[in-house]
């Protein structure tokens, strides 16, 4: 089966025609354009949902996981980038680094941004939301420990998993 995009609803996905963040409606609404018949879930490959420009992070945001560090939740978002390479889709396998003992997973809430944006207020975050998905943020927990670099830790190809 050709590679392509798609739609999850339930226990099907609909094939579309481009990415579903290309084309929105003149409001900001998603129109998908869906060009064939549903395929069930379990005859698909899922892939990254994604093909970012930047994945933008947000450290020690939660407060038990800081303590479970010995770290406290800081008073400004601790933000560190992670490279479009590290993103790999739901079903694909996270390689090890040769440089680390210890790999780490973390669950997390992503959030799609669904156009290109700056300085948005609060009240207006929403507007520019195309959706959300889980991620898994993956850390070379001694590389990090042992130098600070939380891009080195957490940049590795693969070190992203999401979806669906």
């Amino acid at each position: 089966m050709p590679v392509r995009w798609g739609m999850l609803v339930d226990t099907l996905v609909y094939p579309l025609e481009q990415a579903p963040y290309v084309e929105t409606l003149e409001d900001g609404a998603y129109a998908p354009e869906v060009v064939g018949p549903p395929v069930p879930l379990p005859s698909v490959r899922l892939q990254a949902p994604v093909v970012p420009s930047k994945i933008v992070c947000v450290g020690r945001n939660y407060a038990e996981h800081a303590a479970e560090l010995g770290n406290e939740v800081p008073a400004e978002p601790l933000i560190f980038l992670k490279p479009p390479s590290a993103l790999i889709g739901p079903d694909e396998a996270v390689v090890y680094p040769d440089l680390s003992q210890r790999v780490d997973y973390e669950a997390e809430l992503a959030v799609v941004i669904g156009r290109r944006c700056r300085n948005v207020r609060r009240e207006d975050a929403a507007s520019v939301i195309f959706g959300y998905t889980i991620a898994n943020d993956v850390t070379a927990r001694d590389l990090q420990k042992q130098d600070g670099q939380w891009a080195r830790a957490k940049g590795f190809d693969t070190f992203g998993p999401a979806g669906p």
